[in-house]
């Protein structure tokens, strides 16, 4: 299901000069709404096209105010109830508020290494971009096997 923005709690990120939510949206699908044109609350933001949302997680995670929700899949959450996930430096703490009231959290790391303590490129040897051209440079060994036809095709 789509994230929708609760503009009761809504701010507009006002210590910011973004919307949170705004920045970190992969698709670009959160907007604010500074003239309240939109939706009716000005300096709110909102899901512009809920139906194309990929339901990432990373707006209702960012939200300072805790503004965005998130109505999960029956097999996550049961119908009717609503995740609402907190972050700190350290965990994230997942709250699922079920239909009946209650109220059920979870709390996980962050991460599991320091901060900045990983290399990803430590033991791989540095790209040679004057081979980039040749062929076999994306493959292992340099190695090129052509495809069967018949494997490839479905007939």
């Amino acid at each position: 299901m789509p994230t929708f923005v609760h503009t009761d709690k809504c701010d507009g990120c006002k210590s910011r000069d973004k919307a949170a939510c705004m920045y970190i949206c992969p698709h670009d699908l959160m907007k604010l709404d500074k003239d309240g044109s939109e939706t009716g609350h000005a300096m709110r933001a909102f899901n512009q096209e809920p139906e194309q949302c990929w339901e990432c997680y990373a707006c209702v995670k960012s939200c300072p105010q805790q503004a965005i929700e998130c109505r999960h899949y029956a097999d996550v959450v049961p119908l009717g109830g609503s995740v609402q996930p907190q972050r700190n430096a350290e965990s994230i703490m997942w709250s699922i508020k079920l239909r009946n009231g209650n109220t059920k959290r979870f709390k996980f790391p962050v991460r599991t290494t320091a901060e900045g303590s990983i290399d990803p490129y430590a033991s791989k040897p540095a790209a040679d971009l004057a081979k980039i051209g040749e062929p076999g440079f994306f493959t292992l060994g340099g190695v090129q096997k052509p495809g069967k036809p018949e494997e490839l095709i479905r007939k």
